[in-house]
């Protein structure tokens, strides 16, 4: 199922929560508008090195976790796949009963590997198709989107390429494409743009001009988009290596932190309380959260006019079962790999997603 039952109170502002909550006891439930709306979950995780077992003469794979392991790489790789569809499987499942719709993804080697999880008997119902592109980052890994056949029909496609220069040496920096896919929800027009941004290898003052970079090839794809229509519903997504309080997010994309504050063309960062008031990360590093991963909204998803598909809410997805339960780095993602070795865990990221809903005629 993918419908929800929403009282239009709780699609209004906290004040207005806050005054229906002592209202409530004195009004009937007859009184209660009650509206049904359809739900689908859009959603972003960084796979955290998924490439096969083969070498590939034309990348730097051999320096993959997955080809550092010298025995049983083979089980290794299929236990590494099955563990990445059932987070799949599982974001938004327990709010739509069903898997994501839309699923941006990085640190993939190759179509290959996204389908060898799309084919996982956890998934293989769902039908995913798939939109990569290669890319020539140095590692050899790039981003890609999955989508429910049913549900997505895709209408363009295109890669971006992104070309920065290492701030000593002026050489080129190889990293990620950004990934751009058109196409309609259930008959609603949606662009969704798959980033993965430049790393903070070196540190994060001398790598930021690469991520602000990254931001403004990321702008120039939304302001591309709308320039054809000011009102293009657009999900931009991602591990943007950056916090939502870093420059590439509040000075380049000028996201917005409150609904209220985000002008025509603008764009809204449901991150940003999630990072500042609530202090949650998706990915730790020496005992300190950062919120890479992020999902942010053009203003049309955020409208309060419930005939197409519409923002409702954001989370992290970060169950139980993605966390390490003991030692030094207990509480963080419980990776893939550590040690030279398969732990038999997730990812050293949480994924991320957000919910559209549509109001049922």
């Amino acid at each position: 199922m993918n419908n929800i039952n929403i009282t239009l109170h709780q699609m209004n502002n906290l004040r207005l929560l806050f005054l229906i909550a002592f209202l409530t006891p004195f009004i009937s439930v007859n009184a209660q508008e009650e509206k049904t709306y359809k739900i689908h979950t859009v959603a972003f995780y960084n796979l955290e090195n998924l490439f096969d077992t083969e070498n590939d003469p034309e990348k730097n794979d051999e320096a993959s976790p997955m080809m550092e392991i010298k025995a049983d790489r083979e089980n290794i790789y299929k236990r590494k796949v099955h563990n990445m569809a059932r987070v799949i499987a599982d974001i938004g499942t327990e709010t739509t009963g069903n898997a994501p719709a839309l699923l941006g993804i990085c640190e993939v080697e190759n179509i290959k590997v996204i389908e060898d999880v799309a084919n996982d008997p956890l998934l293989l119902a769902k039908d995913y198709g798939i939109v990569h592109f290669e890319s020539p980052d140095r590692r050899g890994i790039d981003v890609g989107l999955m989508y429910q056949k049913d549900l997505f029909q895709p209408i363009s496609k295109s890669s971006h390429t992104l070309k920065i220069y290492d701030d000593q040496t002026r050489k080129r920096v190889y990293t990620r494409d950004q990934l751009l896919v058109s196409g309609e929800l259930e008959g609603d027009l949606v662009h969704i743009i798959v980033n993965h941004w430049p790393s903070r290898s070196g540190g994060e003052a001398r790598s930021r001009s690469k991520r602000i970079g990254a931001a403004k090839l990321n702008k120039r794809i939304i302001d591309s988009l709308q320039s054809i229509d000011p009102y293009a519903k657009i999900i931009t997504m991602g591990d943007l290596n950056d916090d939502p309080t870093n420059a590439s997010v509040k000075d380049v994309l000028k996201a917005k932190r409150k609904k209220k504050d985000v002008k025509v063309k603008g764009i809204y960062n449901p991150y940003i309380n999630m990072f500042k008031k609530q202090g949650l990360g998706t990915t730790a590093y020496r005992d300190a959260w950062s919120l890479f991963d992020q999902i942010m909204v053009t203003k049309p998803l955020i409208e309060e006019d419930f005939s197409s598909f519409r923002y409702y809410k954001a989370g992290i997805y970060n169950k139980n079962y993605l966390t390490n339960k003991r030692g030094r780095y207990k509480g963080y993602p419980l990776r893939s790999f550590a040690d030279g070795g398969f732990t038999d865990g997730f990812s050293d990221h949480f994924p991320v997603y957000i919910y559209l809903i549509k109001e049922v005629n």
